[in-house]
């Protein structure tokens, strides 16, 4: 994208996933590693927000000392996953069916 975020707004809003909160209706993690250089932690913060704001179900998890893929080190592709594996868990209707046995 050329330019910076304020000399060029049209174009990096294009980008940005707050432009589109108002199209969702599915509940959303937002993961987002502490160290993570091409997905400012701002960014992700307004997404999570905006969701809550329109009563979207969703949870947002910080990964310390984590790049963009959040799996550099065992310890973080432990915590992704625990925390997907949960998130899918909790919204797939599983849950349910396990207290039900």
């Amino acid at each position: 994208i050329p330019g910076q975020p304020w000399e060029n707004f049209e174009a990096y809003w294009k980008f940005s996933p707050i432009s589109l909160v108002g199209n969702v209706e599915t509940p959303t993690m937002v993961m987002v590693g502490m160290e993570d250089l091409r997905t400012p932690i701002s960014e992700a913060k307004q997404l999570y927000h905006a969701l809550k704001l329109r009563r979207i179900p969703t949870v947002y998890v910080e990964i310390p000392g984590a790049y963009h893929n959040i799996a550099r080190r065992p310890s973080q592709l432990n915590t992704k996953l625990d925390h997907n594996l949960a998130w899918f868990k909790k919204h797939s209707g599983k849950e349910d069916e396990e207290e039900e046995n």
